[in-house]
């Protein structure tokens, strides 16, 4: 009984860390907040962008510390400032004239006083400039990016030698992947045309990896969680796809050959909804894993904090916190699914766009 009320109080947990996206009572209210709803809300603020670099917060003296990211507005101008003069949405900047508050992680236009107007459902419906911020986000891309470049400049540099020169340091890690996404990916799902798509193949699979290694770190990144980033991603496999199909492909898709006239009319639907259907589950699956792994890592964390009375015994606290341990092993290894995963279905849908078909 005891262990099944141990594993109950940690399912619990569980349960608390996945609603996340669920506003609490208090925030319209202002009524003190318990240390449930706290914990929600925390989770939420790491799964979402934000406009200032947080790395860790006192609550005792009420200070976050961190670094501001730069705020790019186009409102009448351009119009550039640092995150700080928000005050993590305490305060209202004023700009060229025009004055801004940040409510939510998003940046509103109101007055001096900063007035927002409010729908039935508690949303501003104040007008919003257009935002081309570096986020937290953003600066995630950018470090990947980075990495990206001095990985493979060095790998590079290392064939342009000969093909007899073995990669050195880091490379070694990199080339049996390089030639993972070649040989399990690229050569058996796109045939000989295979070198024409091997860059974007390969820059896909690396900037997933790394952006989901990233997301694991005490850095808090969570860019590949953001469905905007896995839409883009989405759509470039998507444009390369239909960009570079033949005519073979098309013609399966408005006037499949084999089928009876009838059924023709039919099925050309079906195939033109399949062509946005396959991106859409791409940037579905991607962003719905991502999130999930960091709501239940997270919540799990949280409930050594949680349930610190209720968990008196060491080792219920330590049963937690090995749980804790597995699903973040577990959570290295979805970050490399996951890149195979997308890399995997992209692959194979270009390699669909460009076979050629022989029809009898």
């Amino acid at each position: 009984m005891q262990s099944l009320r141990r594993a109950l109080l940690i399912f619990t947990v569980v349960l608390f860390g996945c609603k996340p996206f669920l506003a609490s009572a208090s925030d319209v209210t202002g009524e003190p907040k318990s240390q449930s709803e706290e914990i929600r809300e925390y989770i939420a603020h790491h799964l979402e962008d934000d406009y200032y670099f947080s790395l860790f917060s006192d609550k005792k003296e009420g200070k976050v510390y961190g670094f501001p990211l730069p705020v790019i507005l186009i409102d009448n101008g351009l119009k550039v400032f640092s995150s700080a003069r928000f005050d993590h949405g305490n305060a209202v900047v004023e700009e060229g004239g025009q004055f801004y508050k940040l409510f939510h992680n998003k940046i509103y236009k109101t007055d001096a006083s900063g007035m927002l107007t409010m729908d039935e459902k508690h949303h501003p419906t104040n007008a919003k400039p257009w935002d081309f911020s570096i986020t937290k986000n953003v600066t995630g891309l950018f470090l990947a990016a980075i990495l990206m470049f001095i990985m493979f400049i060095g790998l590079a540099k290392t064939y342009r030698k000969g093909s007899n020169n073995l990669p050195k340091g880091f490379s070694r890690v990199l080339e049996p992947l390089v030639l993972y996404v070649r040989d399990e990916m690229a050569l058996p799902n796109i045939g000989h045309r295979y070198k024409e798509f091997m860059p974007y193949l390969l820059s896909v699979f690396f900037l997933i990896f790394i952006l989901n290694l990233l997301g694991l770190t005490p850095l808090g990144y969570n860019v590949t969680g953001n469905i905007s980033i896995t839409f883009c991603l989405a759509v470039f496999t998507f444009l390369i796809t239909n960009f570079k199909a033949n005519k073979s492909y098309w013609k399966h898709i408005f006037w499949m050959p084999g089928v009876p006239v009838p059924f023709k009319f039919i099925l050309a639907p079906i195939e033109v909804l399949g062509l946005f259907t396959k991106p859409f589950s791409l940037m579905v699956r991607l962003f719905a894993n991502i999130t999930a792994g960091h709501t239940i890592v997270m919540g799990l964390i949280a409930g050594i904090y949680l349930l610190q009375e209720l968990l008196t015994l060491p080792g219920s606290i330590s049963m937690s916190m090995l749980l804790t341990l597995f699903l973040f092993v577990l959570e290295i290894l979805v970050a490399f699914l996951q890149a195979f995963i997308f890399t995997m279905l992209s692959s194979l849908f270009i390699g669909m766009a460009v076979e050629e078909h022989h029809d009898h």
